[in-house]
């Protein structure tokens, strides 16, 4: 087999330069972006009431979740989220922690270590979304697991849109979660770059009133708007 002509090598080097030289261009776009995005507030006259219905935000450095309180005079998730759903149903719990997620990388990446690149593709083109619920005995403050105070119509706005991504028991597929503890659920909406799952959390805690960034595709977007708990 004959080598290359020198010229051809040079256009193939110059076009792989350049092909790398856009990708690098737009990660760092989107990373520009996304810092941007989650500094323009959103309810910027928030302010966290002193009293009212405690709520923990959640991260494990890639996903953020909603912890709530089990039963207030406002919710009681029980009939949402029985424990039922659950491979451990007998233990006390007194939260449940809600987020929402793409299907497939919801359902097949147990640990992140599972996930492959393909499901990371398919999922920023466009996923259908799924619940996650798992359920708590009193989970302990820290900072990754940070507590927000809500008034009472604050909390109720908050479970009202959460309600909204509760389909009817009849209409809804349960999925085994990762632990005894957990579980999934079918859910409305579309993941994709521009409505992530802590794009999720952030328009869920919007919709309630607070103070937080406008667009929040990754968890820091979120969490740097929750004080870190003492």
């Amino acid at each position: 087999m004959a080598a290359p002509k020198p010229g051809a090598v040079t256009r193939l080097r110059h076009w792989l330069g350049g092909f790398v030289a856009v990708i690098a261009f737009l990660v760092a776009g989107f990373f520009v972006a996304t810092w941007v995005g989650s500094s323009v507030s959103r309810n910027t006259a928030w302010v966290e009431p002193a009293e009212g219905v405690e709520i923990m935000v959640g991260t494990n450095g890639i996903h953020t979740e909603l912890v709530l309180p089990l039963v207030t005079p406002i919710k009681d998730w029980r009939a949402d989220f029985p424990a039922s759903d659950i491979l451990d149903p007998a233990r006390a719990y007194t939260h449940v922690a809600v987020s929402w997620g793409e299907r497939e990388v919801f359902l097949n990446t147990p640990t992140w270590s599972d996930l492959k690149l393909s499901t990371a593709v398919g999922a920023a083109i466009g996923g259908d979304g799924l619940l996650h619920v798992a359920h708590y005995v009193r989970p302990a403050p820290g900072p990754e697991n940070r507590p927000l105070m809500l008034t009472e119509p604050q909390y109720a706005r908050l479970v009202a849109a959460i309600e909204a991504q509760v389909l009817p028991p009849a209409q809804r597929i349960r999925h085994r979660g990762y632990a005894s503890w957990d579980v999934f659920y079918d859910a409305p909406g579309r993941y994709h770059l521009g409505n992530t799952c802590n794009q999720w959390t952030s328009d869920t805690l919007a919709a309630a009133g607070v103070r937080i960034g406008s667009w929040t595709p990754l968890p820091g977007g979120v969490m740097k708007w929750i004080p870190d708990a003492d």
